[in-house]
């Protein structure tokens, strides 16, 4: 259906026969235009009627109503129930001008005063779990990953396609912040005089050696230190080498900065500090915000005030600065209506264009997104096993004796990581080894095989245009020159001109791939570190500068408007090469970037460079939350933050408590999300090594260790199904509980599949948490085998070695043996818990485990059901088979009452049978 408005706007909508349809709206339609997200084509039979002054097509789970005066649209679900109703005023599509092509600026709004739940957009930093009511920016950053699809509880999903930078919530970027009070200093000035700006005091050690009136807090980016005073500048020492930094000053800086902001607008005023190193705020002295980050890693932290209408703050900033960077922006109050809307602003577009996916539970508007953009394949059993990764192993010795050393200390681990600057120095993409560090990598490799383990390789799409690599793709036209033209250097030694390869040609996809094919592939490496991906060729350079690089120079794109899509164009490249190459096994690719699309390449993500403080590993959990139900299914992240403050790195006598239990937190909390996995920089985090001197640690982490890999049967299990029935592994509460409000906001609680509800400790010398559990089931205290109503928050026991988990009643759970791999003895004996209290059913799912046979067909399938009234558990007949099955099965069946047994997943069985893929009934 196109329908032309009195507004002379184009409104087209076309349909899928799964209810999906597919709104475009311009001055004039672009014909064809290529969408790098979404592979499904609209195959719908839908029905168009026109009646007084709207135009209506309806599909085959709902319509959607086009008014030919304004062009507003309403979208209906199949009863006829509101979806989606815009506010036409608020619809934008204004030309703007982009490297000599005609672009658009797209704005659009919905459900104005809405109280529904909005979650998905990827993953984000700020603690947001549900979106109504918040602000986000969707662009590409080392901790950032913008997947621009949302599931609400209203019953839809939204996928909007377009790959700028958008704005979620307020469509109007946030503006630095400019005190209209000046608050000199005690030096004879005015304490209250009319003058605008802050007062700005620098400091080297305790001498105040500038004062100075500033406009606004700006040292956002690399171009913004040209305005650092000279006399402010510390003596600094050089960076080590082969890390992402300027270095570190010697001498003690501090900068305060003091204003008086007066609001016209009373209530919630938005802020957003972008900050690194240490930085606090004051509002009238009391401390608003504190926070940390590495000093070449800057991001956007939230934060809110509340203003009485022509009330005036003093707000006072302190930072250390320390080579870091930092701007504090504001957002002014919006209208509730506006505050509480569906909202997207995109900076560049040919038109507006989003998705409306038919949702009445946010598990079909997952299923949907991945009918539109793909499936999510198999990954291979080994990637859910233990993965011990370091920044960086400097020599193949130093890899192999860590393989070796969890061999021979009997702690269970599947995947060791190779991290980059494995190459020599001055050779960064050539996909090369220095020999003196790795003199036989298919030895290094060959030998991890022999450990029974896996290993990871990591590769970036940067090079240093004096390679072999990287002179083929620029004799070919296919590296970004900007970068090269701005004379840009990186990090590494004496710095090096470098740029990144552009995925955005086929060709150039396919040359890169052979490249890696020629030198690496090889070698025998099983998994691919897809690192950097946003692309991140320069640290801290502006978004404008980020912009300018990234113009395609094969397709001529402006790189306002393809801002977004690099990951997941990069990874399709290496996901083809891949399968081509090696067409029965599957892949696997992590990468640190996506985009709506990125599960179809097989790709896991992780969220970033992240600190290593508690607030960032709370800030995790929402993260990998709400980029599961924006459909990707697996994520992991550094187990205890990739970059550690020197109180930590330097193992200061009197923190390493904290950072050892900061660690030992993050490693419970990494048990139970989709990849278990630990990486970052010093010190090492080997559980051997971190734990040394510590019995108590290491009996805690070798705890999870294990149970990571008893649980491997329902782990493996609930893998399977985010392709066999795209489901979701790591599940906000909201998504089984929706019914009940208490959890829609919940960021610190969540279901690791459909019967685990994990609750992370993320505060410091915390021996307790408040737990929510949600009304509709009751639950088991995985630590004691008590029994918990449902509906109630209560305060859970949370010993530093253990983590507070629950188990829902009517669960079936299905255990493995202790293992020291996953292939070491997958078929062995099952131990199935039952937690009785109600009806439940579980699918074990089992197959080879590594090649493509379940494309084929060749899985296993065991239904179990449990009769809560009947005491009965059913096994059902298995349903289908794989080469190398085992015939029957040794099985314990274990069913917990609620009795204070201890640990539920040490319990002893209480019957013994042998399966034979008959259908048994089991009276218990």
């Amino acid at each position: 259906m196109i329908v032309t408005t009195d507004a002379d706007e184009q409104v087209r909508v076309l349909a899928y026969a799964d209810g999906t349809f597919r709104v475009t709206i311009a001055e004039e339609l672009p014909a064809g235009r290529p969408t790098t997200m979404v592979v499904a084509e609209p195959d719908g039979a839908p029905y168009f009627s026109q009646a007084d002054g709207t135009a209506y097509l309806r599909g085959s789970e709902g319509s959607v109503a086009v008014a030919l005066k304004d062009g507003r649209l309403t979208v209906f679900d199949e009863s006829g129930e509101v979806l989606l109703d815009e506010y036409a005023a608020a619809r934008r599509i204004t030309p703007v001008e982009l490297e000599g092509q005609q672009w658009f600026e797209t704005r659009v709004q919905f459900n104005r005063g809405t109280d529904e739940g909005l979650y998905g957009f990827g993953q984000h930093q700020n603690r947001q779990m549900n979106y109504n009511g918040e602000d986000l920016e969707l662009a590409q950053h080392n901790m950032a990953i913008t997947v621009p699809y949302m599931v609400s509880t209203r019953g839809y999903g939204l996928l909007w396609d377009n790959a700028s930078i958008t704005r979620v919530g307020n469509p109007e970027p946030y503006e630095k912040l400019k005190p209209d009070v000046i608050f000199w200093s005690e030096r004879g000035r005015d304490n209250h005089g009319f003058e605008a700006g802050w007062l700005a005091q620098y400091y080297l050690g305790d001498k105040l050696v500038v004062e100075r009136k500033e406009e606004a807090i700006d040292y956002q980016y690399l171009r913004d230190q040209e305005r650092w005073p000279v006399e402010a500048k510390a003596a600094v020492e050089a960076a080590t080498s082969g890390q992402n930094t300027q270095g570190n000053a010697v001498e003690e800086q501090r900068v305060v900065w003091t204003g008086g902001v007066t609001m016209r607008k009373g209530g919630t005023h938005n802020f957003r500090l972008y900050s690194s190193s240490y930085v606090k705020v004051f509002a009238d002295d009391e401390l608003v915000f504190e926070r940390w980050r590495q000093n070449w890693n800057p991001w956007y932290h939230n934060f809110e005030l509340e203003f009485e209408p022509g009330q005036t703050v003093q707000l006072r900033v302190e930072w250390e600065p320390n080579q870091g960077y930092i701007a504090l922006e504001h957002s002014p109050p919006l209208p509730s209506e506006d505050r509480n809307s569906v909202s997207f602003a995109s900076e560049a577009g040919k038109a507006i264009d989003f998705y409306v996916v038919p949702a009445t539970t946010m598990d079909e508007g997952i299923a949907g997104y991945r009918r539109l953009t793909g499936k999510a394949p198999m990954m291979p059993r080994w990637a859910y096993g233990f993965w011990q990764s370091r920044q960086r192993y400097n020599t193949q010795g130093e890899l192999l004796d860590v393989m070796q050393a969890y061999r021979d200390q009997q702690i269970p681990i599947d995947n060791i990581v190779q991290d980059w600057f494995y190459w020599p120095e001055d050779s960064w993409g050539c996909h090369c080894f220095d020999p003196a560090r790795f003199p036989d990598p298919a030895a290094m490799v060959d030998k991890v095989h022999e450990l029974d383990g896996r290993i990871m390789i990591s590769v970036w799409p940067k090079f240093y245009p004096t390679t072999e690599n990287g002179n083929e793709l620029r004799e070919k036209g296919y590296l970004y020159e900007r970068p090269l033209d701005a004379g840009q250097l990186d990090w590494v030694g004496k710095g090096y001109p470098n740029t990144f390869y552009d995925p955005y040609s086929a060709e150039a996809r396919d040359i890169y791939w052979r490249q890696m094919a020629d030198t690496l592939a090889p070698l025998g490496f099983d998994a691919w570190w897809m690192d950097a991906t946003e692309p991140d060729w320069h640290s801290n350079l502006s978004v404008e500068e980020r912009k300018y690089q990234m113009t395609s120079p094969t397709t001529g794109a402006p790189g306002a408007a393809i801002f977004n899509s690099y990951p997941l164009v990069h990874a399709e490249g290496v996901f083809d090469g891949l399968r081509e190459a090696q067409p029965d096994k599957r892949p696997f690719i992590l990468t640190r970037s996506g985009f709506g699309g990125i599960q179809r390449t097989s790709s896991a993500l992780w969220s970033g460079d992240v600190a290593a403080r508690w607030d960032d590993l709370r800030d995790q959990i929402s993260a990998g939350l709400n980029l599961s139900v924006a459909g990707v299914p697996n994520w992991t992240h550094d187990i205890g933050g990739f970059s550690l403050e020197n109180r930590f790195s330097q193992q200061v006598p009197e923190h390493v408590p904290e950072w050892r239990e900061l660690y030992l937190r993050w490693f419970q909390f990494g048990a139970f999300t989709p990849l278990f996995r630990s990486h970052g920089e010093f010190p090492q985090r080997e559980t051997y090594i971190i734990s040394d001197g510590d019995p108590e640690m290491r009996e805690g982490l070798l705890h999870y260790h294990r149970l990571r890999y008893r649980l491997m049967p329902y782990i493996y299990t609930v893998a399977a199904d985010t392709h066999l029935q795209d489901g979701t592994i790591m599940r906000p509460l909201v998504m089984d509980f929706e019914a009940d409000r208490k959890v829609w906001g919940i960021d610190d609680q969540y279901l690791f599949g459909p019967s685990l509800l994990v609750a992370p400790v993320s505060v410091f010398e915390a021996r307790s948490r408040e737990v929510y559990l949600p009304a509709g089931a009751d639950w088991y205290d995985a630590l004691t085998g008590s029994k918990v109503a449902g509906g109630q928050s209560f305060v859970a026991n949370a010993p530093r070695e253990r983590m507070p988990l629950f188990v829902r009643e009517g669960s079936i759970v299905p255990t493995g043996p202790d293992v020291q791999w996953t292939g070491e003895n997958p078929q062995g004996p099952l131990t199935i818990h039952v937690f009785a209290g109600a009806d439940g059913s579980f699918t074990l799912y089992e197959d080879e485990g590594t090649d493509m046979g379940y494309t084929r067909g060749e899985l296993a399938r065991v239904p179990m059901t449990w009769d809560d009234a009947a005491r009965r558990l059913t096994l059902g007949a298995r349903e289908g088979k794989f080469p190398g099955m085992a015939s029957e099965r040794r099985m314990t069946v274990i069913v917990h009452e609620g009795a204070d047994e201890g640990d539920v997943f040490a319990a002893k069985g209480q019957r013994e049978i042998t399966y034979r893929g008959e259908a048994l009934e089991l009276a218990l």
